[in-house]
């Protein structure tokens, strides 16, 4: 479902099974005991149910501090702290805390992604709840965490904190951990390393799937405008919303002629392939097809199919080093190389 690293200087890649296994990769080869298993807590009986995400904390060299996201067995999100054990390739099933608990009222939608922002906060991104259509209008509610980007302080062990600069603190009847909303099942997101620039792969309805964007200034707020809008069409007919200004539109749509479900990537920032240098690298999930989007000296966005692969793209993976890797449902561990 993910791979990704610890950046403790290890190398080591981390790779998490829909189960409820967090497993290990060293030189291409596969530990054989898991780093941490959760399948007697985890629910992965959906298709969009299980353990969906894993974060480092920035200073897990020397706190031994992750977090997971997961499925349980009745069916709610969960984000929870755990801790690693004196082992380096064990982590400490003992030390669980939880953060946050979402209950979700269908199967589908739960978003999953776990990341750090190059301002040291844990952002947590959870998808609408689920159904067609955000029937319950999850995604243009602040009173909710469904359909949003949260960010939370985890600096401290324990319970997290929100950060004062959240954009809806002290905002009646808003969850204050909401850093942007508007998103229908944001299926994976990322930071430029070397920007701080932020990339979310949003889910699409009928239509169209999209990549929506903030730059590194960005203070919040952003509403992406699911359920009105699905890329840059209007999805609820007749909607007067649909011309508003206030929604943020994406940088990159394609249709169902290119797939049916995007997986979010990563801008290339490792030195084995110059040619991938600075390109947002995500794909599909039903067609295999791969993307590199770039914005031009005009500031125009540039998409280009790059390839099709005969996977199920699950998720996009950075190293230390900023190599990519893809994992997919057959179980396999790709790595992304440049055309030649």
């Amino acid at each position: 479902m993910y791979a990704g690293h610890a950046g403790d200087g290890s190398g080591r890649l981390f790779v998490i099974e829909k189960e409820g296994r967090v497993r290990i990769v060293v030189a291409g080869q596969l530990v054989p005991d898991p780093f941490l298993d959760l399948t007697g807590i985890v629910n992965s009986r959906a298709n969009e149910r299980g353990l969906l995400g894993l974060a480092f904390h920035p200073d897990y060299a020397s706190n031994g501090r992750f977090f997971v996201f997961y499925t349980e067995l009745r069916g709610a999100t969960v984000v929870a702290e755990y801790r690693v054990s004196d082992d380096p390739d064990r982590a400490d099933p003992t030390s669980a805390r939880v953060l946050l608990t979402q209950p979700q009222p269908f199967a589908n939608h739960n978003g999953g992604m776990l990341a750090f922002g190059p301002d040291g906060m844990l952002y947590v991104a959870l998808g609408d709840g689920g159904a067609a259509g955000d029937p319950q209008n999850h995604a243009q509610r602040l009173d909710t965490w469904l359909g949003t980007l949260l960010r939370l302080d985890v600096s401290a062990p324990g319970a997290y904190r929100v950060p004062s600069d959240n954009p809806f603190v002290g905002v009646p009847d808003a969850r204050a951990e909401i850093w942007a909303y508007g998103l229908r099942n944001p299926w994976r997101f990322s930071f430029d390393r070397a920007t701080g620039d932020l990339y979310i792969a949003d889910v699409g309805q009928n239509s169209f799937e999209e990549i929506d964007f903030a730059p590194a200034s960005s203070t919040g707020g952003e509403n992406y405008g699911w359920k009105l809008m699905e890329g840059f069409s209007c999805f609820v007919e007749g909607s007067p919303e649909c011309n508003s200004l206030r929604f943020t539109d994406p940088v990159a749509v394609y249709g169902r002629d290119g797939g049916c479900s995007v997986t979010g990537g990563y801008v290339y920032r490792g030195s084995a392939y110059p040619a991938l240098a600075g390109a947002y690298v995500f794909g599909d999930y039903c067609s295999g097809n791969v993307w590199t989007l770039r914005r031009d000296a005009a500031g125009t966005w540039q998409m280009r199919l790059q390839g099709e692969l005969d996977a199920r793209i699950t998720s996009f993976g950075e190293d230390e080093a900023g190599e990519l890797y893809i994992t997919d449902d057959q179980g396999r561990l790709l790595r992304v190389r440049a055309r030649s």
